[in-house]
């Protein structure tokens, strides 16, 4: 399902930043989630049409805190859309990598207790693969992507979140209309369930 690449870029800087942070303070942290994705409506050309929601979207990723509410994150996400009922088949497996900037809201103290709420948005690169009679109409493009977490801090180091991440796509318009067939251009929205694990010290302790 996944590309072996993209999961092994990510791996690979997980243990990098963990060589260098291993003492710090809830500095790198570690990301799963699974959920559901929506891809815009725009982006398919006619008569091609998206269920509305689909499964799966698998997000991993890892965070690293330069300051307390200031970080980045790097991640791989996957996410897979198929046609509705009103459509011509088709499968389409949405891959990406972004770099982002994380703001921890967290340490302002308005939330109540180990509750936490992280904002992060950054560029990346999109990698569309559709499956099935359209495979010759893969293509790749920037993305723009946005978000945010709601966090529940279950243990000092675990918490389980919830994240909603919209995703823009530079992409160019399909020409000619054939090359969209069974495609997409567009913006997808995500919802994800996860769970977090700080890998270098407790996160809501003092």
């Amino acid at each position: 399902m996944f590309s072996k690449k993209y999961i092994l870029s990510v791996l690979a800087l997980c243990c990098c930043l963990f060589g260098f942070s291993q003492n710090a303070k809830s500095v790198l942290k570690a990301q799963i989630a699974i959920g559901v994705n929506s891809p815009s409506s725009s982006g398919f050309v006619a008569p091609f049409e998206a269920k509305p929601i689909n499964f799966p979207t698998v997000n991993l990723g890892v965070q690293y805190m330069f300051k307390e509410q200031l970080g980045a994150k790097f991640d791989f996400g996957f996410n897979r859309f198929s046609n509705s009922d009103d459509s011509p088949e088709f499968k389409n497996n949405y891959s990406r990598l972004n770099l982002q900037i994380v703001y921890d809201a967290t340490p302002l103290n308005f939330l109540p207790p180990r509750i936490g709420l992280v904002a992060h948005a950054g560029p990346g690169y999109t990698f569309l693969k559709p499956l099935g009679n359209y495979t010759d109409n893969k293509h790749s493009f920037l993305n723009l992507m946005g978000g945010l977490e709601i966090h529940y801090g279950m243990t000092d180091t675990i918490s389980l979140f919830t994240d909603v991440s919209y995703i823009y796509g530079f992409a160019k318009d399909f020409d000619p209309a054939t090359d969209g067939y069974g495609s997409f251009n567009g913006n997808l929205t995500t919802i994800t369930f996860g769970i977090s694990f700080s890998l270098s010290g407790c996160y809501y302790c003092d």
